[in-house]
């Protein structure tokens, strides 16, 4: 007893201890994942992608959603067949138009029967049809779908398409079916190849690579259960994006961890002595940064959209759940397997850790000749890509919402052009049934509006289709949307193009709440782990900064070179929260090695050169990584992930090597104490302190 004692009070674990603890923590995750993989695996069947279910449930066009949800025969779904001929359809075109759509009517319980409706050209024919048979089960309603592209059929130059608003959302629906399996491969060899580059070991990779894969599935679980136990919307973007996080934010950690712990090696003889000094030595700073993370991205929660509300929690599961998995099991797996992990470069016990003129004192030199120079031209060069904002493409179209054209597109591109006075996408209104007559009289009447039909009545509420004269979501049919919420009182205008005008609505309320309480959250924590106001302002600014030159590149790109017509509306918060949580993260790195160099009797412009030489490298692999695996979405078949995949790797990518390695240490030097104020550093030098040889916090793999 007297012995494990002694052994506490030098930090050391007796030498049971260690033999079974290891054990311990893998038979715990092991036990863990038996529990977690069944839920986990439920996660895609609770996935909401619906356009209605981003939106808040207040907007206008979500109250029509639900309220066609209790009409007789519940949700409806709509599809256009479009029949289209270049030359002009000839009779048997028309006569196997019928045929088919006579097949549908019959196999289907339909509203109404399918009425053919001629474009003026004469080269096209479309039926609406709209049926209540599927309802809300989204496997009905794709397996409808689906049986009537199976009887449309065209052939010897006549083309036959299923679009209208029902066509859309199955092609949606597929599309984020069949994300889970092609994103996690795809991530999972990003990340391997990287490992691989940085760790030049052919074990050493796969160690975190797998407590990642293992952090993943934890993660999806705990988001099945607070979609279960707390109504937490999941979509397709949110799972995407926390799977992003768990490969990218988890090795992130795995690279600090690792490097701290091969230099421990050559300090420590037993893995176990130099696991527990590695934990010690960064864990804090890793704990730290994940905490701020996870706080920036919990500042969604008061997003008006449904979709980034629930992102929230969602992104903020992943970044905990592998800091929980690269703390404890990583740890675990690395103590177990000893020294041979590292493989050939296995360090050794007395050994003096290689040292070598690096990279980043070359460019810290650099910064530190001339920092005010340095720091107004990359502020200048931030500011200029940040003009590239203005040049963004307007808003995204549902049509544009897939980087490939579906069938549903296709049919939608034919409308637009076969009948330029006449939307193929109708408004639904939802009026009073005792006022059911006069809103459609007044319906009818109102600019822009090319027809009207009274449809289904329940439950105290008339459904009424109107077609407004204008294509979908163009200006036009916008002010019919305008002018008939304006007109109609007491009634709910929705439908596809209400729906995108909510959605952009509330997506603009949302950046403005959402974006300072962002700000003041991670400014806080700065301001408590720095102990200062103005380095945490720096760090704020440059994150800021970022943002605005990522977005602006992304203007400059989008359209021109990626093809990519619109803008997702929620892009611009999304990103923001991400580059600020995540570019913070590594400022945390950074900073927290500068005030320690500080405290310890550095004068300020060595201890920001110290600073970066010895972090620079380790920020380098783990921005890498990250930016790698967020580059991954941009090769996902949905415009709004290829965006947010694009703006947030081009932005660690501009943090990692332009704003931690350039401007903010010139910002460090140009400042010197005073980058510490009003904390003590900022007032007096530092006493040298005497301090027992420790390894750097933070080292290049």
């Amino acid at each position: 007893m007297r012995a494990a004692t002694q052994d506490r009070g030098k930090g050391r674990w007796p030498r049971g201890r260690w033999r079974v603890l290891p054990w311990a923590v893998v038979a715990l995750w092991v036990a863990a994942i038996a529990i977690a993989g069944p839920l986990a695996g439920k996660l895609a069947d609770v996935q909401a992608n619906r356009a209605v279910d981003y939106l808040p449930a207040s907007a206008d066009s979500t109250q029509v959603a639900k309220i066609q949800d209790a009409l007789p025969g519940g949700e409806s779904t709509d599809l256009v067949l479009v029949y289209h001929r270049d030359g002009g359809l000839t009779p048997a075109d028309r006569t196997a138009a019928a045929r088919q759509t006579a097949a549908v009517a019959s196999g289907h319980d339909l509203t109404a029967p399918p009425r053919a409706v001629p474009s003026k050209d004469g080269t096209t024919l479309m039926y609406p049809v709209s049926s209540t048979g599927p309802g809300q089960d989204d496997e009905a309603r794709t397996a409808f779908v689906n049986e009537v592209r199976g009887t449309v059929r065209g052939g010897h130059g006549l083309d036959a398409e299923v679009g209208g608003p029902g066509a859309l959302a199955t092609d949606a629906q597929k599309v984020y079916g069949s994300l889970g399996g092609p994103l996690l491969y795809t991530t999972v060899a990003v990340v391997a190849i990287l490992l691989i580059v940085i760790y030049r070991s052919p074990l050493l990779w796969l160690v975190p690579l797998v407590v990642a894969g293992v952090a993943d599935a934890l993660s999806m679980a705990v988001v099945y259960g607070l979609n279960r136990g707390f109504d937490v919307t999941v979509t397709g973007q949110s799972s995407a994006v926390m799977t992003i996080l768990v490969f990218g934010a988890g090795t992130d950690y795995a690279l600090l961890l690792v490097s701290r712990y091969r230099e421990e090696l050559t300090r420590f003889a037993r893995p176990h002595e130099a696991m527990a000094a590695a934990l010690r030595g960064c864990g804090p700073a890793v704990v730290a940064s994940s905490a701020t993370v996870a706080a920036g991205l919990l500042c969604l929660l008061a997003a008006d959209l449904t979709s980034s509300r629930g992102m929230g929690p969602i992104a903020a599961v992943g970044v905990l759940c592998a800091l929980l998995a690269m703390t404890t099991l990583l740890p675990a797996l690395l103590v177990l397997l000893g020294r041979r992990v590292f493989w050939p470069l296995v360090p050794t016990y007395g050994s003096e850790p290689g040292r070598r003129r690096s990279l980043f004192a070359v460019m810290g030199g650099s910064a530190g000749r001339r920092p005010v120079a340095v720091l107004v031209s990359g502020g200048v060069l931030l500011g200029a890509l940040s003009l590239g904002v203005f040049n963004l493409p307007g808003d995204l179209k549902q049509e544009d919402s897939f980087t490939s054209k579906p069938d549903s597109v296709v049919a939608m591109e034919t409308l637009a052009d076969a009948y330029p006075g006449r939307s193929a996408q109708p408004i639904t209104v939802l009026a009073p049934t005792g006022r059911a007559a006069a809103a459609l009289a007044k319906a009818r009447a109102t600019e822009g509006v090319a027809a009207a039909e009274r449809g289904r009545s329940g439950g105290g509420w008339t459904e009424l289709s109107v077609v407004a004269e204008a294509e979908p979501e163009s200006a036009g049919e916008r002010d019919t949307v305008r002018a008939l919420r304006d007109g109609l009182d007491g009634s709910h205008v929705g439908g596809p193009g209400a729906q995108q005008m909510d959605l952009e609505a509330a997506s603009s309320r949302d950046l403005r709440i959402v974006v300072p309480l962002v700000l003041l959250s991670v400014l806080l924590i700065l301001i408590a782990l720095l102990r200062s106001l103005v380095a945490p302002l720096l760090l704020v600014v440059a994150v800021v900064a970022v943002w605005g030159a990522a977005l602006g590149i992304g203007g400059l790109l989008f359209e021109p070179l990626l093809g990519l017509k619109g803008t997702d509306p929620g892009l611009p918060l999304l990103s923001f929260v991400f580059l600020v949580a995540l570019g913070v993260d590594y400022g945390i790195f950074l900073m927290h090695r500068v005030r320690e160099e500080s405290r310890a009797g550095a004068e300020p412009t060595a201890a920001a050169l110290t600073a970066l030489r010895t972090t620079g490298g380790v920020i380098a692999s783990a921005g890498l990584v990250l930016a790698a695996t967020f580059a991954v979405l941009t090769n996902m078949p949905l415009t709004s992930l290829v965006e947010m995949g694009f703006v947030i790797a081009v932005g660690v990518l501009l943090d990692t090597f332009l704003v931690r390695t350039y401007l903010v240490t010139s910002a460090s030097v140009a400042l010197q104490r005073r980058i510490w104020w009003p904390g003590a550093l900022s007032r007096t030098p530092a006493a040298p302190a005497p301090r027992a040889p420790e390894p750097e916090l933070l080292r290049a793999p």
